[in-house]
């Protein structure tokens, strides 16, 4: 399973630019590490006064996840990147239902809870319609698991995405 991290840091006033370029090299450098499957940065709107930025990694598994975090690369962009930022980074791990939802803050549960229902309710209706009849004559375990895996499978490279970005002004 994929492993999903964010890391937001507070830049120190006018050195917004100088962040912008220089997480920009390190993650062309970062992306030839082992296990980096992904980053994403997140910057403040245009107009924001707000000077957080997050960045969204995702890598094969935990363990390359811990070897990216003690890799000499990493250590020398947390010394460089200490002149640039105010305070501690803040870590999270994304799991479940909030890596689809990877946006600068995540939104409410409720707003969570409601478009993953959006996305379930048709997109389960739609596989049974599909996978379960030829499955009838399958024991019901079978035909079970070959139905939620076409769901989930689903939602998480076509559905989700989808609704994430066409409701994106709605979740935040």
């Amino acid at each position: 399973m994929p492993v999903h991290a964010a890391i937001t840091r507070k830049v120190k006033p006018g050195s917004e630019r100088a962040y912008e370029e220089s997480l920009r090299e390190f993650f062309q450098e970062s992306l030839d590490c082992a296990g980096v499957l992904g980053v994403h940065l997140l910057s403040p709107p245009p107009g924001s006064s707000s000077r957080e930025y997050g960045v969204l990694r995702t890598f094969t598994s935990a363990q390359e996840r811990d070897e990216f975090y003690r890799s000499e690369l990493f250590k020398k962009w947390e010394r460089r990147v200490a002149q640039l930022t105010e305070g501690e980074r803040t870590y999270r791990e994304l799991h479940g239902l909030e890596a689809w939802f990877r946006t600068h803050d995540s939104p409410p549960q409720w707003k969570m809870a409601l478009l993953t229902w959006l996305g379930v309710w048709p997109t389960s209706a739609l596989v049974a319609g599909l996978i379960g009849p030829p499955l009838a004559g399958a024991p019901a375990i079978l035909s079970s698991a070959l139905i939620n895996a076409g769901i989930v499978v689903c939602l998480t490279w076509i559905v989700m995405p989808a609704l994430v970005k066409v409701f994106r002004f709605w979740l935040q």
